[in-house]
């Protein structure tokens, strides 16, 4: 690896130690001392490679877009190693591989846990596995600057004005991120005290919201949520992770902005008007709409939160709604909706250029001056086609995996799309710690394959298939 892809990770095992050192004097100053040197032992490991892997150089660094998908996916593999030190530590003896698992689960933040009661686990771990979430969610949005290039220039425009990025131009972006990022998890963290949450649980949700995590400071969220209004507070705020994160810096410097920068979020604001309409008048069965909206913002955000009252016939649109996903500058997972929206338009216009040949049709967004091209359309039909080849792959693993056929197809989607298993999608009674390990390694490794962007893989594919 080279000395830019070092330094990439460095930073963010020097966030861990810096996070850790957190979690220390949050131990000390609640008299939680049982897993105290855990911290200790993960502040100084992740230091040291901080501080080995973080040299910078003054000299530009050109680095490929294979190194930067290599670089993404090592830390992807890396980074949870470290942050397992506690889990595997802690007073609750569970295993390596489940360390592992916990620290994955919440790095890629899917929210799949292996710890049955969380009452039970010291507030420290909690607190630590809130804290997988929010590196987890910025090391995402992280890779998305590193890889812009490899992306379509729609989105690219959604972003900056320039063509490429170099080394610096990609430290300007990340720095922003980071200030975005973590002025966004203090805002939740405000709101959610200003509904009368506790502090702890405020603490942790806010760092779940931002980072479209599932883990939870206890096991029902309802009875943190116990109001009307709570819930949908609630609800509001996790659409700050189905919106652009640079949706809020845009409208604060709306002056210097074009629509192009707005193009994703208006399609989104409208995609999100029209499944509120859909389900209000067709599935307010029980008039607890307040449930149907917490359920419908859940999924679409990649949370995957639900209350008791959800209504459990619902599953199957509510795995479509996950598979949609949100905006592409969020930490949300999914296809994502401009991608479907992009192939429906290009899909009509193609017949109808057929049927009515003397008319020109073109693929450009309404309220804006961005143009589809050919070559992005090819690249959504592929993320597509690999998705539906993960699908069945991860599906039919977990099957031969002693894990029933409707389970594995709905674990698989979840899975693929970072959203936690809940009684939403009926699948909330699997106990992850009692899994095979080969389960366990397959949800793993389709976890990372699943925050990884799709099209990242095809690149990967085509350095080892072809030559040219």
């Amino acid at each position: 690896m080279n000395r830019f892809s070092l330094n990439f990770l460095g930073v963010f095992f020097l966030l861990i130690s810096g996070l850790s050192f957190i979690n220390i004097i949050y131990s000390y100053y609640f008299n939680l001392y049982l897993n105290i040197d855990s911290y200790l032992y993960t502040l100084f490991i992740s230091l040291l490679f901080g501080v080995v892997f973080f040299i910078p150089k003054k000299t530009e660094i050109k680095i490929t877009n294979y190194e930067k998908i290599l670089t993404m996916i090592v830390g992807y593999i890396a980074i949870p190693i470290i942050i397992s030190i506690p889990f595997y530590l802690s007073i609750n003896n569970i295993s390596l591989l489940d360390a592992y698992f916990e620290s994955i689960s919440g790095f890629t933040s899917t929210g799949f846990t292996i710890f049955e009661n969380v009452k039970h686990i010291d507030k420290s771990l909690i607190l630590w596995r809130s804290t997988s979430q929010w590196i987890g969610g910025i090391y995402f949005l992280f890779s998305i600057v590193l890889l812009i290039d490899i992306f379509d220039n729609s989105l690219k425009k959604s972003l900056t004005n320039f063509i490429s990025f170099n080394t610096s131009e990609i430290l300007k972006q990340s720095f922003k991120i980071l200030i975005l990022y973590t002025s966004l998890t203090l805002f939740l963290f405000i709101v959610l005290n200003l509904i009368d949450l506790r502090i702890f649980d405020a603490l942790n949700l806010s760092m779940t919201i931002i980072s479209s995590g599932g883990f939870m400071p206890t096991n029902n969220i309802a009875t943190i949520l116990n109001s009307d209004t709570k819930q949908i507070t609630f609800s509001i705020l996790m659409l700050i992770s189905f919106f652009s994160l640079f949706l809020s810096y845009n409208l604060i410097f709306i002056k210097n902005k074009s629509l192009n920068f707005f193009t994703e979020d208006f399609y989104l604001f409208l995609y999100l008007i029209f499944i509120i309409f859909i389900f209000f008048i067709f599935f307010n069965y029980d008039n607890n709409f307040t449930a149907i909206f917490f359920s419908i913002v859940s999924s679409i955000s990649n949370i995957g939160f639900s209350l008791n009252n959800t209504p459990n016939n619902l599953h199957f649109i509510f795995l479509i709604l996950v598979i949609i996903g949100g905006s592409f500058y969020s930490t949300s997972s999914g296809i994502r909706f401009l991608k479907i929206y992009s192939l429906i338009k290009f899909s009509i216009n193609e017949i109808l250029s057929y049927s009515k040949p003397k008319h020109v049709y073109t693929n450009k967004f309404i309220f804006s001056g961005s143009n589809v091209e050919l070559n992005d359309i090819n690249k959504y039909f592929l993320s597509i086609l690999v998705f539906v080849i993960s699908l069945f792959v991860v599906s039919s693993l977990l099957t031969l995996s002693d894990i029933n056929f409707e389970n594995s197809f709905k674990l698989g989607i979840l899975t693929l799309m970072n959203t936690v298993n809940s009684s939403m999608y009926s699948v909330a009674d699997i106990n992850f710690v009692n899994l095979t390990i080969q389960a366990k390694l397959i949800l793993i490794t389709f976890m990372i394959i699943g925050r990884v962007e799709l099209i990242t893989l095809l690149i990967i594919g085509k350095k080892f298939l072809f030559k040219n």
